[in-house]
Parts: structure tokens; sequence; C-alpha cells
């Protein structure tokens, strides 16, 4: 290909006239071929050269360059596109779609629902009694351990309640319609269970140092209670995996993502700057001071930890909750058809939601998301609560599922399907996904008929740009926010502190499960290194687009769930002698009061 400049310029110069050559300042040879002999050889001296011998590779040269660098490239993305196809075959395995249903969602599912029913529905038989306990009726000052069953209730809260609440409810309600909060709440009553039991076993295989330190969690029930079973080179194995995966999870999750999205919160209150070495001087600040002020919380431990959630969780929950009702009984005339419509819509959803399938579909994963129940990650946290029943403490952690997702994801439901009228953001979702899924059908239709290969292929290009007009706008957050502020302005002021703090609170209580993930993997003697780590990834959660390492991380934290759900099960008669006991003792009245 080099070549053919060269040529054109032979043909061009061979169909040159004597008078064109004289034209260009070219002297006329004396042995001048005549017109009927220009074929001949000798006119190829007429080439010889128009420009200098160095103009050619001046010309090949960038394309060499082009060349040079696109290998450097290949060289530097190769370790890059090796982790993002290594991430997205965990994710293919973990949400492998059954029946329509993620995988680690269906194990999850059928876990809490065998709990359920292994227990005896203590999720209703022992409701009552866990507010007691949470109350601190049985709260005994001298028994073991570093926090009390409210502030480890609390800690475990804060790792919950979260974006999800708010952002992801509100997809699930515009994709799902009114059905998806029946299947929200119905799976969070079987998900109470599955805390209780993982909670359960957390505290009776935990540990307790001189000091007062406890060492607690699904590591340790995993590793132990597997051994007393027989099987203690599988224990120790899944142990560890459950320890990796929780320390992925915590710094990423549990840090990054919740960094990352409070900026984004505020980044629309401070004037816009030039970034300084690719890197905005705001987000650069933010993160700084968000660090500092996790920081101060999690150097000080599970004590400090229980203390600050103690106080910060129920204040915004109260917040949160507060402003929903407020919101709701403005619109106190419409709750009725409310009801109806969510058992209706529950049963008998329109296609477009993808029928009764793809509305439990989006329905429980949403719960499962939320409260995190079978993950084992709220065990770490109510390992290290003061008693000396470790039921107690189950009976305490099942109503972590309560208040995560019946009351706050209802209520964020609730405001949302309440507006709706009055809410042009999830219009604007609703109506790009009902073009969605007309395209869909009439594109399924053609194909089945068979039509010209053009009018298919208008179809797909049509879909395609629909689908991403609704991802476009399918952004909870501002559905949420629309649907607080279409009653006061400044209602999603409020509600961006209250996720803020929702976020933080996320942080705090997530560095904590990271870090006995880290103690069990490494020992004690090397938090601090864990504990600076994760006040730097909080800095660079703040300021880096992290794409594919978050998504690693949300791999992680549901990979805990399934060395979780193995050892429950094989422990679950253990966990069911004990309640059996426990239960027996407190309808005698044996327990002592404190309060």
């Amino acid at each position: 290909m080099a070549e053919e400049p060269a040529a054109k310029n032979v043909e061009t110069q061979k169909k040159d006239s004597p008078k064109k050559a004289e034209e260009k300042g070219e002297k006329k040879p004396a042995n001048a071929v005549p017109a009927a002999d220009k074929d001949k050889k000798p006119a190829a001296r007429v080439v010889k050269v128009d420009r200098p011998e160095a103009a050619k590779p001046a010309k090949r040269a960038p394309a060499v360059a082009k060349k040079v660098t696109k290998k450097v490239k290949k060289k530097k993305n190769i370790v890059v596109h090796g982790f993002e196809v290594f991430v997205g075959f965990l994710g293919k395995t973990v949400f492998f779609p059954i029946f329509g249903f993620p995988f680690v969602v269906i194990i999850l599912v059928l876990g809490s629902i065998f709990f359920t029913f292994r227990m005896g529905f203590i999720n209703l038989r022992g409701f009552a009694h866990s507010i007691q306990i949470i109350r601190g009726k049985y709260d005994n000052p001298d028994d073991e351990g570093e926090i009390s069953h409210f502030q480890a209730l609390t800690s475990s809260l804060s790792a919950t309640v979260g974006l999800g609440n708010i952002a992801g409810v509100a997809v699930a309600v515009g994709k799902g319609g009114a059905g998806a909060v029946f299947w929200m709440i119905l799976i969070a009553f079987f998900g109470m269970t599955a805390k209780f039991v993982e909670c359960s076993l957390a505290q009776m295989w935990r540990t307790i140092e001189d000091d007062g330190t406890v060492h607690g969690g699904p590591m340790y029930y995993i590793s132990r209670g597997l051994e007393e079973k027989n099987l203690g080179v599988a224990g120790k194995f899944l142990g560890g995996f459950f320890a990796v995966c929780i320390i992925g999870g915590a710094f990423g999750g549990g840090n990054m993502f919740q960094a990352n999205q409070s900026f984004e919160l505020i980044a629309k209150y401070v004037p816009a700057t030039t970034p300084v070495m690719g890197v905005n001087p705001y987000a650069l600040g933010f993160g700084l001071l968000l660090a500092i002020i996790v920081g101060l919380i999690i150097l000080g431990g599970i004590k400090r930890i229980g203390s600050a959630t103690s106080k910060i969780v129920p204040f915004m929950v109260a917040l949160y909750i507060g402003t929903a009702i407020i919101i709701i009984l403005m619109n106190v005339g419409r709750i009725p058809g409310l009801l109806v419509e969510i058992v209706q819509s529950a049963f008998n959803p329109g296609a477009m939601y993808g029928g009764l399938l793809g509305v439990m579909v989006i329905g429980i994963s949403r719960a499962v998301f939320s409260n995190e129940a079978g993950i084992g990650s709220a065990a770490i946290a109510h390992s290290a609560a003061k008693t000396d029943e470790p039921i107690r403490e189950g009976m305490v952690a099942m109503i972590g599922p309560f208040i995560d997702t019946v009351m706050i994801c209802l209520m964020t439901a609730s405001v949302i399907l309440l507006t709706a009228p009055d809410n042009k953001t999830l219009q604007a979702m609703q109506s790009a996904q009902k073009n969605v899924y007309t395209l869909n059908v009439a594109l399924a239709k053609a194909q089945k008929e068979k039509k010209a290969k053009a009018i298919i292929a208008g179809l797909k290009s049509k879909l395609s740009f629909a689908k991403k007009d609704y991802k476009s706008k399918s952004k909870g957050a501002a559905i949420t926010s629309a649907a607080f502020g279409s009653v006061f302005s400044w209602f999603p002021i409020l509600l961006s502190i209250v996720v803020f703090l929702f976020a933080y609170s996320t942080m705090v209580s997530w560095s904590y499960y990271g870090e006995r993930g880290w103690a069990y993997l490494f020992g004690s003697g090397s938090i601090m290194i864990y504990r600076m780590l994760f006040l730097c990834a909080i800095v660079l959660g703040s300021v880096a687009n992290l794409g594919v390492v978050l998504d690693f991380s949300d791999i992680m934290i549901f990979l805990c769930a399934f060395p979780n759900i193995i050892a429950g099960v094989l422990l679950s008669g253990i966990v069911k002698e004990r309640l059996d006991d426990y239960w027996t003792r407190f309808q005698k009245g044996e327990f002592k009061e404190y309060k």
C-alpha cells in the first residue's frame, strides 16, 4: 500500500504533454517521445523525483507511531481487561438468573424460609419479647461484651439503612409498580429469622480477650462450628473465604461507594471548578474532611462506634420517617386506594412490569439487597453485645429487617406512590419503561412474522435508544427527592442531610465489619494498618471513578451469603435446641429483670 502514491504520480505525469512540462518549468528532453510512443519505457524518466526522499518517511511515521501506541496501550490495559473479565464472570455466576431470580437471591430467600419454619416462626412469637430486650429490660451490666443490645442493633442498622432504602426502593417501585412493595415486605418477614439464626450463632462461638475485646462473626462460627461437625477443613476454608469477602465489601460498598455518592449530593451546591491534575479540589477536600470525621469514630473501636450509632441512627430514622409521615398524612385520602393497589398489583400486575414473576423478582431482590439478611454482616456487630444468652441477642437482631424494610422502605414507597400524580420524574421513568415494553413487543412480533430485515433493524435501533433513555431516567434518588419536594420545596434539602447521615453511619459500621475480617486473617496487631487503609479509601472514593472496582466489591458482599447460609443450615439444629431451652425459661419467668 505504501507504493500507491508513487504509482499515481507516474500515471499523472505520463499524461502531461511537453507543453505542460514547459509550463511547469521543466526542460523538454532532446529525445522527446512522440505521442504515439508514450507508453514506452523512456517515458518513465519523467517521474524522476518530484519530492524529496525524506518526505516518504515523514508521511509514514504517524502510522507507525499509532501502531506502536496501540501496542503499548494494549499491554497496559491487559491487566485491567483481565480484571473486568474476571468480575464479569463472578457477576454472571452470583447473579445467574434462575426463573428470573438471581442465584444469590434464591439462596438467601430459601435459607430465610427454611430458618423461619425450623425455628417455629420465632419472628412472630418472639417479636414483643425482642422489644423488651432492646429497651434494656434484661440488660445486665456485668455480662461480658463491649456494647449494649441497643447499641448492637443500631450498629447493624447503620450498615444496612442507606442509599438502598431511598434510591433502590424508588427504582423498584418505578420498575415493578406498587406490587413490588408487597413482595418486599413479605421477604423481610422471613429475613427476620435469618438474622436471628446468624446472630445467635455469632454469640455462641465468639471469643473474648483478657482486655474485653470481642472476636466474633460468621468466620468464627463457620470455622469452629463446622469443626464440631467433623468438617474442620471445609470450615477453615469457608471461614477464611468469608473474611476475605467481608474485607472487600467493606472497602467498596461500605466505604468508597458511600463517599462517592455523598459528594454527589453536595456537588450541586458547590461552584464549578477546574480540576487540578485531574482531581476536583472540592471532592478532595470533602474526602479528607469525611475521612477525619469517620476516623474520629472508628479509631475508638466498637465501643465508640456503638456509642455514636446509638445517637445517629435513632435521629436519622426518626427524621426520615417523620418527614415521610407528614407527606403521607397530607395525602391521607389516597391511602385506602394505595393499599388496594399494592395487594392487587402484587398478584395481577400489568404486562409492562413483567407480569407476576417480574414484580416478584424486583420486590424480593430489593428486600434482600436492602436488609442483608443471610449475608452475615450484622452478626459481627451483634457478637459484641453484652449478654450471656446467645438466643437473646438473636431476638434483638431480628428486629433489624423489620425497621430497615418494613418501616423505612415502606415509607419511601408510600411517599412515592402517593405523590405519583405530581411526580414528573417518576412519570418520565415510567413513560420510558412503557416505550421499551412497546418496542420489545413490536420487535418480537416482527421477528415471529419474519418481517423485512430493514424493519427489524429499525425496531432494534429504536429499542436500543429507548433502553438508553430509560436508563438515564431510572435515577432513584431523583425520584424520591421529587416525591418529597412535591409537598414542600425545601424537603429535598432535608432528604440530602438524611442521605448523608445514612452514608456516614454505613461507613462507620462497615469499617468494623472489615476490621473483624482483617483481625481473623492477620491478627489483632495489624488492625491499625487496616484502619489507615480504610480512611485512605474514603478519600479515593470521593475523587475517583472506580467503576468495575465497586462492582467487584458488591459481588464480594453477596459472596458472603454462600458460606454463611451453608453454615447456618448445618448448625440450625444447635440453635433450635438453645431456642427451645431459652423460650421455656422465659415463659416460666426465670429471667432477672433490670428495668
